[in-house]
């Protein structure tokens, strides 16, 4: 865990590597309640079986959302920002899924400090953030999130 005190600490990791998640390994039942939370029962990630059979990825995949959705989950785990009243998802800049992520596989979040500027009574924060496969040269997601701290 990445603790920062001031805007200042966090300000000096600009442009550097601040953080990398723990594994956490991408099961089935979480592919099946992402599907149901979203409306997204698309075979490729609801039927191994068939994806197994008929699939070029060998097997059931996550949802790329899925593996996005994972950021905030992540960023908690590795980086505490300054004292605040709170934060928030002010959305992303890009975002890609470049590879993808088989049910059964190990998915981490690493994350660099992109940019930090203030804003009326806070600060925001613009972060890239890697979705890395494990054993996997090509990650799962790579996106740009916007993160705004209130003080």
């Amino acid at each position: 865990m990445r603790r920062f005190a001031t805007v200042e600490e966090l300000a000096a990791e600009v442009g550097h590597e601040v953080a990398v998640s723990d594994w956490l390994t991408i099961t089935q039942e979480r592919v099946n309640q992402f599907a149901v939370a979203t409306d997204d029962s698309q075979w490729i990630h609801v039927d191994p079986e068939r994806a197994k059979r008929e699939s070029p990825f060998g097997g059931a995949i996550a949802h790329g959302f899925l593996t996005l959705s994972l950021l905030p989950k992540f960023i908690e785990q590795v980086i505490d920002l300054p004292p605040g009243s709170m934060s928030i998802n002010y959305g992303l800049n890009k975002v890609r899924f470049p590879a993808p992520m088989l049910v059964g596989g190990r998915l981490r979040g690493r994350f660099s400090l992109l940019s930090l500027e203030g804003i009326e009574n806070g600060i925001q924060t613009v972060w890239q953030v890697t979705m890395e496969i494990e054993g996997s040269d090509k990650p799962a997601c790579v996106a740009e999130s916007v993160l705004r701290k209130y003080f």
